[in-house]
């Protein structure tokens, strides 16, 4: 049975593993991400997870039985960098993404080393706690070109009719500098343009606009650079003519910020876990 297609926002650091006030400010992205197993028509034979946290001059798989863990933040505490999210990898997997790659004319690599980041296991806990579904990890290709990433999104694609959940994992809105107040209108203008892309475009005019994202109202305000929104192409690409639907919006994360995470495919009902979306129509 064929699996949706997913672009998350992840959270900031190792968050499912804390307590106390920054936890509690993805609250509502942690229950819109714990209700995603309901939204399955089965349980996934794997994940396949591009991360914006993942990038190399050129695709790269990790090809590990058993990958480690990618500490990549700082300023946590102690804990927080020996936690495990000890899912198994999908070395096979691997080299399927690799064959299918190829036959579209895109070379992926191939890394037996690299581990979980954060934009997996932090994205992933909420999910499936038990970490016990095999997860792959892809990168982004370091140059960010759009349409790159939406052809091996594309290239991907049969992997969803043999059980494989592919989830671009990034953010909707990154800038760190700016993570305040004064983000709350470029937020949500940038936020406005993706919903209406994502959700009332046709399939080609969808990626036609995303092809050209940096010309969209704030966006190079929302994503100086773009290593977070990436991950949004490979689903696009990966999602071909499917609809899309919103799981997960707010316009008050972290106080202020408009934030959201989209669903291609599977069913287009509207989800309890979009704030924004509810606002729009009251």
């Amino acid at each position: 049975m064929q699996q949706p297609v997913f672009f998350l926002s992840h959270g900031g650091g190792p968050w499912p593993w804390l307590d106390g006030p920054f936890r509690d400010g993805f609250a509502w992205l942690e229950a819109s991400l714990k209700a995603l197993p309901a939204q399955l028509p089965a349980r996934p034979r794997a994940v396949l997870v591009v991360s914006g946290h993942w990038e190399e001059p050129g695709f790269t798989v990790s090809t590990a039985a058993q990958p480690g863990m990618v500490y990549d933040y700082f300023g946590f505490p102690e804990h927080t960098y020996h936690i495990r999210y000890p899912a198994p990898g999908a070395p096979d997997l691997a080299e399927e993404v690799i064959v299918l790659a190829a036959a579209a004319g895109i070379p992926v690599g191939r890394d037996p080393a690299r581990g979980f980041d954060h934009g997996t296991f932090s994205m992933l806990q909420p999910i499936w706690p038990e970490a016990d579904i095999p997860v792959l990890s892809l990168s982004l290709r370091a140059d960010y070109d759009v349409a790159a990433h939406l052809a091996l999104g594309r290239a991907l694609a049969p992997l969803r009719d043999e059980g494989v959940l592919i989830v671009g994992s990034g953010f909707s809105y990154h800038n760190l500098r700016q993570f305040s107040a004064a983000a709350a209108a470029p937020s949500a203008a940038f936020d406005a343009w993706l919903r209406h892309t994502l959700l009332d475009l046709a399939p080609e005019a969808r990626a036609a606009a995303l092809l050209q994202w940096d010309k969209a109202p704030a966006a190079r305000i929302c994503h100086p650079r773009e290593d977070h929104l990436i991950p949004l192409m490979v689903a696009v690409g990966a999602a071909g003519a499917d609809p899309g639907v919103c799981v997960y919006s707010e316009n008050d994360l972290r106080g202020a910020l408009t934030a959201s995470s989209y669903r291609f495919g599977a069913g287009t009902a509207p989800s309890p876990f979009d704030k924004v979306g509810q606002l729009l129509k009251a």
